[in-house]
């Protein structure tokens, strides 16, 4: 048994043939998926978020809205790059959207990948330390956020406030309790995992990891996982570590799958290379329902982790992305022992 999830991108353009024109579009569409997916019977919905692009940027008002529409369905991002976040104003926000939600945010938080703009978080105010590098920088202001989710007093109250304090040191509010629990670390690393598992935050892997084996992509992030679990597992957390790889998986059904996915898509992982570092990049799966069946039994990665999330693309529409989900719930996850 598997949850399995979205991940929407969240692009837009105006481009011919995209049914995501505008920024409005993509963010009243997101909130629409999110509620087809839950009717579904899918279990997540979570979004990228790029800044300086036609994408998904400020997550937290699309988090509360989905929260406000759904009911069940796991809310969550893959991944927040912390070099950009104040983790103070941050806090607040996951709060807040995690109340609204009913305790449904599942957060991916990370350093973050290449973006638009060179150094684009210093336009946000944020420069690393002297002899620190943004990674550096990512995580510190991951540790804060986490140290603030927490809920432990630390700021020194007035002694002629505005309104009543309770006693003893303030913390942000609003608080959710339960929230420092669902906060995910995207790793491309096996080093970063077992960071992750360190801290206690749960693991995302996406569809590209750093090439550390030369192996393909799916047996890399099975031996990812495996030394994330064991990291949290030394360093004595309580709770159950959860894992989850993405993937872009598409079903052939009717002859609508056909036009889009039935030819051109890669077969085999690719490698390339991302800030200075060789990467592999995973493959993307389309097929009949049979034959997916057969070639998903063989991804490792899927096997060893316990959620699975559909990369869908969102520019086609929220009917055809609907569509996308419940082909792989109906036709490939039984087969497969997810459902």
């Amino acid at each position: 048994m598997k949850k399995i999830g979205f991940l929407s991108f969240g692009h837009w353009s105006d481009e011919r043939g995209s049914a995501v024109r505008s920024a409005a579009d993509v963010l009243t569409q997101s909130i629409e998926l999110a509620e087809a997916a839950e009717a579904l019977g899918a279990d997540g919905a979570y979004f990228r978020v790029h800044h300086f692009a036609r994408q998904l940027g400020s997550p937290f008002p699309l988090l509360a809205a989905v929260g406000a529409r759904t009911k069940r369905i796991e809310i969550g991002t893959g991944v927040i790059d912390m070099r950009y976040e104040n983790p103070f104003y941050m806090a607040e926000d996951a709060g807040s959207a995690d109340l609204i939600s009913g305790g449904r945010l599942q957060l991916g938080i990370s350093r973050g990948s290449p973006e638009q703009v060179i150094e684009g978080w210093r336009h946000f105010g944020y420069a690393p330390k002297e002899g620190e590098t943004d990674q550096d920088m990512a995580r510190d202001h991951a540790l804060t956020f986490l140290r603030l989710l927490d809920g432990k007093g630390f700021a020194k109250p007035n002694p002629r406030p505005m309104f009543p304090n309770p006693p003893g040191l303030l913390r942000l509010e609003p608080h959710s309790p339960g929230l420092r629990d669902r906060i995910w670390w995207g790793a491309a690393s096996d080093a970063t995992a077992e960071w992750a598992g360190t801290v206690g935050m749960h693991l995302q892997s996406s569809t590209l990891k750093w090439d550390e084996s030369g192996e393909p992509l799916h047996i890399q992030q099975a031996t990812q996982i495996r030394k994330f679990r064991e990291a949290w597992k030394a360093a004595g957390h309580q709770g159950t570590p959860r894992a989850s790889v993405s993937r872009s998986i598409f079903a052939i059904t009717n002859d609508l799958d056909r036009m889009y996915f039935g030819q051109g898509r890669p077969e085999q992982d690719q490698i390339g290379v991302i800030d200075n570092t060789r990467a592999v990049f995973g493959r993307s799966y389309a097929g009949e329902p049979d034959q997916l069946i057969e070639e998903l039994r063989k991804d490792t990665a899927i096997a060893e982790a316990d959620t699975l999330l559909l990369t869908v693309p969102n520019t086609l529409g929220v009917d055809y992305n609907a569509h996308v989900i419940e082909n792989i719930l109906k036709h490939v996850a039984p087969a497969l022992g997810w459902r």
